[in-house]
């Protein structure tokens, strides 16, 4: 990735740009906004997700090692480090 910051002095102006040998032949993403319009984006487009939302997504066998695993987590918590 390429970046760089300019400030034009008009608003028709040449940027040279020079591109690694990588980037020739390729799709090559130009773009131009101003930092404070940046600022007052926000960075997710996307509702935040929910619990609900990942129902189902661990099969049978993944659910009872995680479980296990949790219930080890946790007897450590209980445990006297101190020992």
């Amino acid at each position: 990735m390429i970046s760089l910051v300019i400030t034009p002095e008009k608003e028709a102006f040449d940027l040279p740009v020079s591109l690694p040998k990588s980037y020739i032949g390729k799709q090559v993403h130009c773009l131009f906004y101003i930092e404070e319009e940046a600022k007052n984006v926000s960075t997710s487009v996307l509702p935040p997700k929910k619990t609900a939302d990942f129902f189902g997504t661990l099969g049978y066998e993944e659910c009872e090692k995680f479980e296990k695993h949790i219930k080890q987590i946790h007897g450590e918590w209980e445990r006297n480090i101190m020992e």
